[in-house]
């Protein structure tokens, strides 16, 4: 099975669809197993569909940066 780190660098791959299928089906492996990574695939598809919702809100450039950091943060802390 693949590690947490691994996991989550293709997750945005995942929530896409755009794995190969050995990789999707590593990912899908992990998740069934591993609650921590399986909240981070839920916020991810959240904070997705909401960023790319019909009448995206304005967020102000330092909520901004405070996200990607946050996104940052969770991707290098993976096991």
């Amino acid at each position: 099975m693949i590690s947490c780190t691994e996991a989550v660098r293709h997750l945005w791959e995942y929530l896409e669809e755009d794995l190969d299928d050995v990789n999707h089906q590593q990912v899908e492996e992990h998740l069934a197993v591993c609650r921590r990574c399986c909240g981070e695939a839920e916020f991810a598809e959240a904070l997705r569909n909401f960023m790319t919702s019909a009448t995206p809100p304005e967020l102000p450039l330092e909520v901004e940066n405070r996200l990607v950091g946050f996104l940052d943060t969770l991707e290098n802390e993976a096991p």
